[in-house]
């Protein structure tokens, strides 16, 4: 299709450039222009442009700088939390004792202690792991129901806890005064003591919850005013809509003094 819509801008240029009559057809006219090709004067030649982009070396694989991956700790080393052990891509080593795992496969350590590289057929036949330990001539892994090290360097032991004392004796005094005579004993003579209770703290039962620490319950701080004996006001619920109206009518007039405020600067 393209082919007849080229001949007669083709044969107008090989025309203009021979300087001769126009030529009917297409071979004649290329023919003309061999020949008068050979004229130095009237020299021709053609460029041919590349229609599309060449692949280069821009498309290709690229090298790009090194990752810094490997060991960044060796072993027995001493290391302090959040100090890197191991950059890795995919798991290789994996996280043993006092240690973690990052999103990018990063082993840090969590504890601060000396770094220990090992195996743990028990817990998997064939993986590596990295672990932090307290002291430099531990090893690991440790044996199966081994009393474990923990955080501050402790050890996890069962916590004693002292019998629980007898209420009596916060609130009572005891004294014995033993009398003896000739043919025994007389007898004791015990003398009760109350308990001050200092003012807002009367009735009130203190136990040990959770973390240590001695709490009401919230209800019982709620009504810490009522064991006080501090009065309250009642509350009397007025008209509300009577309200909403004076609060309106006195908007109304401090716009409308505005409006006349500002109008008198106007003058």
């Amino acid at each position: 299709m393209l082919l007849p819509r080229l001949q007669p801008p083709l044969r107008a240029a090989i025309s203009a450039i021979g300087r001769g009559k126009p030529q009917s057809c297409l071979n004649e006219a290329f023919a003309a222009l061999s020949i008068k090709g050979a004229n130095p004067a009237f020299g021709l030649t053609f460029i041919r442009h590349a229609s599309h982009a060449q692949q280069g070396a821009v498309n290709k694989a690229k090298d790009g700088p090194g990752k810094r991956l490997g060991a960044k700790r060796t072993g027995e080393q001493y290391v302090i939390p959040g100090n890197i052990i191991f950059r890795q891509r995919g798991t290789h080593w994996f996280p043993g004792e006092n240690c973690a795992m990052g999103r990018d496969h990063t082993i840090y350590a969590t504890e601060s202690g000396y770094v220990k590289y090992y195996k743990d057929p028990e817990k998997h036949p064939k993986r590596q792991y990295i672990g932090v330990v307290f002291e430099r001539d531990q090893v690991l892994p440790l044996p199966r129901n081994s009393v474990r090290r923990r955080k501050l360097n402790m050890l996890a032991t069962k916590m004693e806890t002292p019998p629980p004392e007898l209420e009596s004796l916060e609130t009572v005094e005891v004294r014995t005064d033993l009398v003896i005579d000739g043919n025994g004993a007389k007898g004791v003579s015990v003398k009760a003591k109350p308990r001050v209770e200092r003012k807002g703290e009367e009735g009130r039962n203190l136990t040990l919850g959770k973390g240590y620490m001695y709490r009401e319950a919230n209800w019982e701080i709620g009504r810490a005013a009522e064991r006080a004996k501090v009065k309250v006001k009642e509350f009397k619920p007025r008209d509300r809509w009577a309200a909403w109206r004076k609060a309106a009518a006195r908007q109304k007039a401090n716009r409308e003094k505005r409006i006349v405020g500002g109008k008198k600067k106007k003058k």
